[in-house]
């Protein structure tokens, strides 16, 4: 049986109706009803009707048929909006169940007028996040299309201010702030930025700032009032100079890390905020270590190698990184070698001043190297002299130390005269070869001299070449012969040295 439809014409069409007994299984029913809707329509064709009948019997089938896909997951819209919306989604990347799936989880965008989405879509390529970043983005973070807030940033960072902005502000900190930041923390953005420059960041150096720290933590979860809070106690120890230097401490909770990071260092220097503020300026990372890191390397300091708070801060001041040096790696084995050749906690102190590098160099690529050729230049293991040499050694490299040994023997020294030098003077290990080369042929060839007068008086070496040696002797040579004295010639201030070639002038 079927129901009749009389629709005022001259045809009656029938239509398939459900027994009682299909009620129960109605969706079944409909989805198998609406797999030959298309036939029906086509043989509608064939019947002589008025096309608006044809067309009101058509929005009956479409309904039909969207009832079934809602049912079986399958829709197809006649909405001319999300037709649009379908297409806008499609020019990114999206296909047609990822933009189904987009709209079910985010329905509000059904509501949004599409010339918005699209200029909101134009604006985040604008700044760069396009492609597959864009795609990502959305679906993560669908509120990127519709937030008021981040409307305003983008707009922001895309217009050419005062601040000039545009296209300088990093891809990746614009994705990584519209994927984690709620909206609400982008709200006051610009004035964050603003009140950056107001407290000592220079124009042109405020994009490095923004690309080197974390955006998030330092300007959307800060209130205005915080960041007020924190230059107004770093500006104690280098303000702005400081947050340049390492743009990634304006993350840092004030309370919690700032504060306590500094506060222990300026307890360290005995409350002295010049020398706290030296020290964070050659290593404002410092500030990264937690006050456990810090106390924990200053308590080993005291207790092992023996030294005093002052004289631990007075290492740190010419080198921070010593906290950069593991305790347990690093520290302790140095510091025992040290102790093993004989050196007092006094002794170990005037040695870090000097070669604060030995305790953050390799041993298997550096010193244990460096070591090999000290040895076979005649030092002996566990004995003051080979600690000093190895403080000498430690500012130069291993190729440079090997080239350094082979020029003295070129000119005729043995490893004995070597070792006899070195321990006057051990700085004669750390000179850059090629200078020492020419120093050494200088003196031979233009000044007549026994190689041999270097082991008297081995500074000879560490003078410039063109800058003293050259210069004095010259100016000497013919008053004085070529007979002078290395220590004599070169040893004398420049101010005496003046006047007594004025002197000369005069009587000659």
């Amino acid at each position: 049986m079927g129901v009749p439809i009389s629709m005022s014409i001259n045809h009656t069409l029938s239509f398939p109706s459900f027994s009682s007994s299909q009620s129960s299984c109605i969706h079944s029913s409909i989805a198998s009803f609406s797999t030959n809707l298309h036939c029906w329509y086509s043989n509608l064709l064939l019947i002589n009707l008025p096309r608006q009948k044809i067309q009101l019997l058509k929005w009956h089938c479409s309904t039909l048929s969207i009832i079934n896909n809602s049912t079986t997951s399958m829709s197809v819209s006649t909405n001319p909006s999300e037709i649009m919306l379908f297409s806008i989604f499609q020019e990114i990347g999206f296909n047609e169940k990822e933009t189904e799936a987009l709209l079910r989880s985010n329905a509000p965008l059904r509501f949004i007028p599409i010339k918005s989405i699209r200029e909101r879509i134009h604006s985040l390529q604008s700044v760069g996040v396009s492609g597959l970043a864009l795609s990502r983005l959305i679906v993560k973070r669908s509120e990127v299309l519709t937030a008021v807030e981040i409307g305003l940033l983008l707009e922001f960072l895309d217009s050419e201010n005062d601040l000039c902005l545009r296209g300088k502000v990093e891809v990746k900190q614009i994705e990584r702030l519209l994927s984690v930041a709620e909206p609400i923390f982008l709200s006051g953005f610009e004035r964050k930025v603003r009140m950056l420059i107001d407290q000592g960041i220079p124009r042109e150096k405020l994009v490095h700032v923004l690309n080197n720290t974390n955006l998030i933590k330092a300007l959307c979860l800060k209130p205005v009032e915080e960041i007020e809070r924190m230059f107004a106690y770093v500006n104690r120890f280098g303000g702005a100079d400081l947050i340049l230097r390492r743009p990634a401490l304006l993350a840092y909770d004030l309370d919690t890390q700032m504060i306590p990071r500094i506060g222990f260092l300026y307890e360290l220097s005995g409350r002295d905020e010049s020398s706290t503020s030296t020290v964070l300026r050659k290593l404002p990372f410092v500030l990264a270590y937690s006050v456990d890191h810090l106390k924990d390397h200053v308590d080993f300091l005291k207790s092992f190698a023996g030294l005093t708070e002052e004289e631990i801060f007075r290492v740190v001041l010419v080198y921070p990184n010593l906290f950069s040096a593991s305790r347990v790696r690093k520290l302790h084995p140095r510091i025992d070698f040290l102790k093993q050749c004989g050196l007092s906690s006094n002794d170990i102190w005037k040695f870090l001043i000097k070669a604060p590098l030995f305790l953050s160099l390799s041993f298997e690529e550096n010193l244990g190297h460096k070591l090999v050729f000290l040895f076979k230049v005649g030092y002996e293991n566990k004995t003051k002299e080979l600690a000093m040499a190895v403080g000498a050694v430690t500012r130069t490299s291993c190729k440079n130390l090997q080239e350094v040994i082979g020029v003295y023997l070129h000119y005729g020294l043995t490893c004995d005269d070597i070792l006899e030098m070195s321990k006057k003077h051990p700085q004669v290990l750390q000179y850059n070869h090629e200078s020492l080369d020419e120093k050494m042929d200088y003196l031979i060839h233009e000044m007549n001299r026994e190689v041999g007068e270097v082991l008297a008086f081995p500074a000879f070496l560490g003078y410039k070449l063109d800058g003293r040696i050259k210069h004095r002797y010259e100016a000497k040579k013919g008053i004085l012969g070529e007979g002078m004295s290395l220590n004599k010639l070169l040893s004398v201030s420049v101010a005496r040295f003046s006047v007594k070639s004025k002197k000369k002038k005069l009587e000659t």
